[in-house]
């Protein structure tokens, strides 16, 4: 059974002119594992040996989504516009 807690993350502006905006992070135990993913944004799933290590993770995860810096060993990418039925 999968529970959830609302996290916030560094993406609007606040008084310190740090940036916060507050997602859901559902997660569950998995062999041991606090597993989760941020139920608004699609794909950003992680996991950690406790509940803080995991939240530490999936801002990480979070950050790596948001980076316009693809990994240097893909080598040349391309994109291409697709139509999936809905």
């Amino acid at each position: 059974m999968a529970a959830a807690i609302t996290v916030a993350f560094f993406n609007s502006l606040c008084s310190d002119n740090s940036m916060r905006r507050r997602f859901t992070l559902e997660y569950w135990m998995d062999d041991g594992w606090y597993v989760g993913r941020l139920k608004e944004v699609p794909g950003v799933f992680s996991q950690g040996a406790n509940l803080t290590e995991l939240e530490e993770n999936i801002q990480d995860a979070y950050e790596l989504m948001l980076s316009d810096n693809a990994p240097e060993n893909l080598g040349a990418t391309q994109t291409k516009e697709v139509e999936l039925e809905v």
